[in-house]
Parts: C-alpha cells; structure tokens; sequence
C-alpha cells in the first residue's frame, strides 16, 4: 500500500511564497512518477507539474510556468514544490499522486495513488 503525505500548505499573501512537501512510503518511489495537482471549490482537479523518476524530466501548467518548481529527492523519498510570485487563483488543495509508471503525464487518470491533500490559500 502506498501512502502520501502532503505538507506546507497555509495562507500567504499574494506575491509570496511557499513550499510545499510529500512523502511517499510503501513502495519504491524513485522508480516512479510523481505530480502535484489542485482544486479550488467547484472546479475540477487540474494538473500543476510532474517530474520523471530521476528528476530530470519536468512538465508543468502553462499557467505555474516559471513560478512553480517541482524537485524529487529520491533517498528521503519525498517531492517538494517551490511556488513564488503566488496569485489568488493559485488558491486550492494541493495533492500529490504517483504513477505506476516512471513517466510523467499531466492526465490525473494516469496516477494511481493520491495523497490527502493541503490547502493553499492565497489573499489578494
């Protein structure tokens, strides 16, 4: 069984930053994909970035490009997402999912394990 536990969601101003964190335990993460996505009320989950199972392979919304960093570190097991300049409608939960496979893909069905989730809200 895998798990994910998400971290470091809260309330910051428009224009700040945060960082947010997910471990992944119950199977070897590093050989996998992993993303973050979100949703804000009454909209669907939207994808916001994947990274490959090295790292080395990055994709992400065009509206988070260039603000947004996602980065894995493959011996704690866990995968981070750096947000600068934040925006109001950057505000939603934040989940972490990862893929039975080691390419990343902005599809949510290609993910099959999701975290609980962490709340980002952003005021203008």
């Amino acid at each position: 069984q895998v798990q994910l536990v998400e971290s470091g969601g809260g309330l910051v101003q428009a224009g700040g930053s945060l960082r947010l964190f997910c471990a992944a335990s119950g199977r070897t993460s590093s050989s996998y994909a992993m993303a973050w996505f979100r949703q804000a009320p009454g909209k669907e989950r939207e994808f916001v970035a994947a990274v490959g199972r090295r790292g080395e392979h990055t994709y992400y919304a065009d509206s988070v490009k260039g603000r947004f960093t996602i980065s894995r570190d493959n011996a704690k097991n866990t995968v981070s997402l750096q947000m600068n300049s934040l925006k109001p409608e950057d505000t939603a939960v934040y989940y972490c999912a990862t893929s039975g496979s080691d390419i990343p893909r902005s599809l949510a069905s290609w993910y099959d394990y999701w975290g609980q989730g962490t709340q980002v809200t952003v005021s203008s």
